[in-house]
């Protein structure tokens, strides 16, 4: 298991430390070795990695082949829920000899995993091996999953620096980060911290106000980071934040990576033109099943056919298609034809291609929604993700606002959810949104939906 993993649960008491002992632990820590802080899985999934774009068809598709046999035998061998499923459906993995015959295996659901969590849970594996993530991803449905220690995080960690090596990216690069990160939960708190672990700098994306923004322009400037890793709405709130007092951007960066939500080709050129560097979009998910982005010279998204199976469903009637994901290597609960509620356009048939891999022109559904605070404050809700188990039981979450400062929480609870677990919710979801905001709790049969059906996290009427 990697010493990353290891060390997860402190997470919490080393992020209360003073800056200080953060510092010196983290200096410390830097020093070991790659290969112990992440362990040996993450070497093993970096050169694959880095080998597998000069692969052929074939050989990519002898690998798919392998890696579906693999998840899918585990899935039927110690999976309740796949066991049965897969019997309803007549559906053998070990007789499986082409992708194509995945599309007889049935379709996996958030609500399946909501209601069958236990069963889904391989039985082989145990529960050393197990961290436990939650995600309300682009949806506002809640799904709490397995990921499998010493092997999920470290092939993240090899996958998405080879996406971010596309555009110069180098071992013990400096980055700083506009990702969510609560640096303060105040209106008027701080809004810079150190990740001593990694050498980054963190800077709030919930205070991004006319008035605090030169304190973000110096702390970068002071810094000087190699790329910039960012939420695409609290980078563009900087470019417009520059462009509106005729402000040139003052320190040189050799890329940008942005993620976690929708992108457009215009916005792009904005990032593009202001921070006079490379943006690179990228799309992934909490539960790790399928991961994409942009290549060196092309600006399509690349599903990585190396990192999981990527299916997308029938076009709806603006042809946007569901992204539908199989997990490799995660065989503490493999999700198998897993539906992620996010929707993509696929590249036209004709469209120059970087790789022969799966690509796609457009992710849609991961629009850049925010909440705004009483004192203006912008709230992504892209960082609700929030990755421990404090909306376990409920089926859906969704914020109403219809004036700047007070929202309500529309919640719908399952049948084992304990009102008493409000007063944590309510205080977990108030650490995010900070001082200025007034939170209404109310449980809901039904939240609102969009013109297709979709749980959504938020609905404005800003």
């Amino acid at each position: 298991m990697s010493l990353e993993d290891k060390l997860y649960p402190l997470l919490s008491l080393y992020d209360r430390l003073p800056q200080g002992a953060r510092n010196a632990i983290g200096a410390t820590y830097r020093l070991l070795p790659r290969r112990i802080r992440y362990g040996k899985a993450y070497g093993e999934f970096r050169r694959l990695a880095e080998e597998s774009p000069e692969w052929s068809a074939s050989e990519i598709g002898e690998y798919q082949i392998r890696e579906l046999r693999r998840t899918l035998v585990n899935a039927a061998s110690y999976c309740p829920f796949y066991q049965r499923a897969f019997a309803k459906a007549g559906f053998d993995p070990s007789l499986l000899r082409s992708t194509d015959e995945l599309a007889n295996c049935p379709l996996l659901t958030k609500a399946d995993i909501q209601n069958n969590f236990n069963d889904l849970t391989s039985t082989n594996i145990p529960d050393s091996q197990k961290l436990y993530i939650t995600t309300g991803g682009s949806t506002g449905v809640p799904v709490g999953f397995h990921l499998q220690k010493g092997v999920s995080r470290p092939k993240e960690q090899a996958f998405m620096e080879a996406n971010w090596r596309r555009i110069g990216y180098f071992d013990k690069a400096r980055l700083a980060l506009v990702r969510g990160h609560v640096t303060d939960s105040r209106s008027e708190g701080k809004v810079i911290s150190r990740d001593a672990t990694r050498n980054w700098l963190l800077l709030s994306s919930y205070h991004l106000t006319d008035e605090r923004i030169p304190e973000y322009l110096e702390a970068l400037e002071a810094f000087a980071p190699d790329f910039l890793y960012v939420y695409p709405s609290s980078a563009l709130q900087l470019a417009e934040y520059l462009q509106r007092h005729n402000q040139s951007w003052r320190t040189p960066i050799q890329g940008m990576f942005c993620g976690s939500e929708q992108l457009t080709v215009d916005q792009k050129r904005i990032l593009e033109s202001v921070f006079q560097c490379r943006a690179i979009r990228w799309y992934g998910h909490s539960e790790r099943a399928v991961l994409a982005a942009e290549g060196t010279h092309s600006e399509l998204y690349y599903f990585w056919p190396h990192y999981g199976f990527v299916e997308f469903g029938e076009p709806d009637e603006d042809g946007l298609r569901e992204v539908i994901g199989t997990t490799f290597d995660n065989l503490a609960m493999p999700l198998v034809r897993y539906r992620t509620g996010d929707y993509v356009r696929l590249a036209k048939p004709d469209a120059e291609r970087e790789f022969a891999w799966p690509a796609v022109e457009e992710i849609a559904g991961r629009g850049q929604e925010y909440l705004v605070t009483a004192s203006g404050r912008r709230i992504s809700l892209t960082a609700f993700n929030m990755h421990d188990a404090i909306f376990d039981g409920l089926y859906a979450v969704q914020f109403f606002q219809a004036e700047p400062g007070v929202a309500e929480f529309r919640y719908i609870p399952s049948t084992q959810f304990h009102s008493s677990r409000l007063a944590k919710i309510e205080r977990g979801v108030m650490h995010k949104l900070g001082d200025d905001f007034r939170l209404v709790m109310r449980e809901v049969d039904e939240v609102e939906k969009t013109p297709r059906g979709k749980h959504t996290w938020l609905v404005s009427k800003l």
